[in-house]
């Protein structure tokens, strides 16, 4: 059977992980001097706790390529093809990462290793999404040529829309200047982001909170798939309430039921802050 890798920054969940035999490779996350492992040396609720107290951002990293190279060598021995599914090499050094790896164990003996490194263009919610239907379509006997051409398909059709609560940590961050943050606090000016060519751009600019859900509710509407590949799943960091309400919303106007809520990986929460919202899904 394929055996399928994945990383911290899909949010898919530890329990559904450990379920299908899905080793995930965690990503550095850097306050200061010292840099973690994410949910090995860090929790995601240590994480946020440290974000929402820092004066500077902390900083992220892919993971050493020594990880990767370390799961690639305990698969080896199964003999079986292997398909690593990776955030967007736009915003994340992890492709590479899984690259390198690949080299050392071959390196060290393993050079039979069959493994397809896929860069899903994507980040968060979306590629858990690809992981997990990844895991079912291995198990239920799907080749490695099969699962690769799937997933290749399905990230030229994903959407990703957020928005986030502060302008604070855009500013803290470069991406505004000062001056843009003020005024986003005086009139409330609330960016909708969306992430397209794989890296985060501004889609457009409300002056509510309210208002920019309600822009993000109609993309979905707008946009998702009309049949069963939609796939939506809702992302927050520290907003589980409203990421709460926003699936019962969808499940309501599309008829889905148990939509997946998944953590916005610090890649992401780093720049957004606490109460970054945001969905993922699948056009036609």
């Amino acid at each position: 059977m394929v055996k399928i890798i994945g990383d911290t920054t899909s949010g898919l969940s530890e329990s559904f992980a450990k379920e299908h035999g899905i080793p995930i490779i965690p990503q550095v996350i850097i306050f200061g001097e010292d840099s973690y492992l994410e949910n090995v040396e860090i929790t995601y609720d240590a994480f946020m706790e440290k974000l929402q107290a820092a004066e500077t951002l902390p900083k992220t990293a892919a993971p050493p390529p020594e990880l990767f190279a370390e799961v690639y060598q305990q698969l080896a021995s199964a003999g079986e093809p292997i398909v690593c599914i990776l955030p967007s090499g736009l915003v994340s050094g992890t492709v590479r990462s899984a690259t390198v790896g690949l080299q050392m164990a071959r390196e060290r003996g393993a050079d039979d290793l069959n493994v397809r490194i896929i860069d899903t263009q994507m980040i968060a919610s979306p590629v858990g999404t690809m992981l997990r239907l990844a895991a079912e379509w291995a198990g239920a006997g799907a080749d490695a040529d099969t699962i690769e051409a799937r997933l290749r398909e399905m990230s030229a059709r994903c959407k990703i829309y957020f928005v986030v609560d502060t302008l604070k940590y855009l500013a803290m961050g470069g991406r505004i200047g000062g001056a843009a943050a003020l005024l986003g606090s005086v009139l409330q000016v609330k960016p909708v982001l969306t992430f397209e060519g794989g890296q985060v751009e501004t889609l457009d600019k409300v002056r509510t909170h309210k208002r920019a859900l309600s822009r993000l509710k109609q993309l979905v509407l707008n946009q998702i798939a009309t049949d069963e590949q939609g796939h939506l799943s809702i992302m927050h960091a520290a907003a589980e309430e409203e990421a709460n309400q926003l699936a019962d919303y969808f499940e309501a106007q599309l008829g889905l039921t148990n939509i997946p809520i998944r953590a916005v990986p610090p890649a992401v929460a780093t720049h957004g802050g606490p109460g970054v919202l945001g969905v993922g899904f699948f056009t036609d």
